[in-house]
């Protein structure tokens, strides 16, 4: 019998990623979103759908309709949008996914959260019963999503909440590719203090097979919230020096004066000059990684990349493809480069 798999956010990177492995495990893919859908890039056997996570009528008959077996709600506004839209989708969004899952009595629900939910921890490495704090719409958002998502597994429902460290791969662009354009032009790459703290990223082949393997589970023991994250990680600085040697590249880590780059960030954000937002700045020079115990032992898994190891294959496909990216123009997705703004400048100097 083949399982029917919906994946709201379908036309994002992370969607893109997930339609592509489980066609290739033999699911029924249905890719929901209300952003346009690129769709040479999915496989032939994909359905796709325009639809508003935020209209709880067309989401419940589109899964009552097709008998969705399995959800991943990987839909989010991201932190650049306007306050109003982070709430209504990434909140009521999700109230509305996990409304319709359960009255169609999905198998299981994963919703795709963020280790922005611990806002900036005073301890490493975190763990999933640490503080919750929002930073910002977009970190509280996150956290009442999460809240919902614990309400429906009082009422009985498989619930998976993933809080993935920043991931990356092919396809993903949005902030990484201001780091990976400056590193094509070979400019110093400045890093927010020494760059001697650790940074946890991962890479996004080990999220969707962690994904994927929650699905496979019945056990209550795979509902809750696991953190996610490379298990292989040095310093900022020592995983960049890997990262150009591997690429042949003349870039070099220019270390900066954390307090006054924070503050010039923050009123360049505020003035709406630079893409960085407060969660990617107030955390840079800070140690900023999770505990995957949990994940590891409940799923008998390992992540097989490092942080290294995901720079260099994200940046491989970037440089590959470099004049297609650059002929795309800018946007506030993940899928397409953002404006640098003011960063464009001190690349000059760099």
């Amino acid at each position: 019998m083949i399982m029917k798999i919906l994946i709201t956010g379908g036309a994002g990177f992370l969607g893109l990623h997930l339609a592509k492995f489980f066609s290739a495990k033999k699911f029924e893919v249905f890719l929901l979103d209300i952003a346009h859908f690129d769709r040479k890039e999915y496989p032939k056997n994909c359905h796709f759908f325009k639809v508003d996570i935020r209209d709880s009528k067309s989401v419940n008959s589109l899964m009552n309709k097709y008998q969705i077996d399995y959800v991943i709600h990987a839909a989010a506004a991201l932190p650049l949008w306007k306050e109003k839209d982070i709430r209504d989708i990434n909140v009521e969004g999700t109230k509305n996914i996990l409304g319709a899952s359960f009255k169609n009595k999905v198998k299981r629900f994963v919703y795709i959260s963020s280790t922005a939910v611990y806002g900036v921890p005073k301890k490493h490495p975190i763990e999933e019963d640490d503080p919750l704090v929002g930073v910002g719409p977009y970190g509280q958002s996150k956290i009442d999503a999460e809240k919902l998502c614990f309400q429906y597994i009082k009422k009985g429902m498989s619930v998976t909440i993933i809080r993935p460290k920043t991931f990356l791969g092919t396809h993903r662009l949005g902030v990484f590719e201001i780091l990976f354009d400056w590193i094509h032009d070979s400019k110093k790459i400045p890093v927010i203090g020494s760059g001697n703290n650790r940074y946890q990223l991962l890479d996004v082949d080990d999220l969707v097979e962690a994904i994927y393997l929650f699905l496979k589970k019945d056990s209550k023991k795979y509902n809750g919230a696991f953190n996610i994250g490379a298990e292989k990680f040095a310093t900022v600085k020592e995983d960049f020096q890997i990262f150009f040697r591997s690429i042949n590249s003349k870039s070099r880590v220019f270390p900066t004066q954390a307090y006054f780059v924070k503050k010039a960030l923050w009123v360049f954000e505020k003035l709406k000059l630079s893409p960085l937002y407060q969660w990617v700045y107030d955390t840079a020079d800070k140690d900023s990684f999770a505990s995957i115990v949990k994940i590891v032992k409940t799923l008998s898994w390992h992540p097989r990349y490092s942080n290294s190891d995901a720079l260099i294959k994200a940046y491989r496909w970037y440089f590959k493809n470099y004049r297609k990216i650059k002929s795309r123009g800018s946007g506030i997705t993940h899928t397409v480069g953002w404006k640098q703004g003011i960063l464009a400048l001190v690349k000059k100097l760099m």
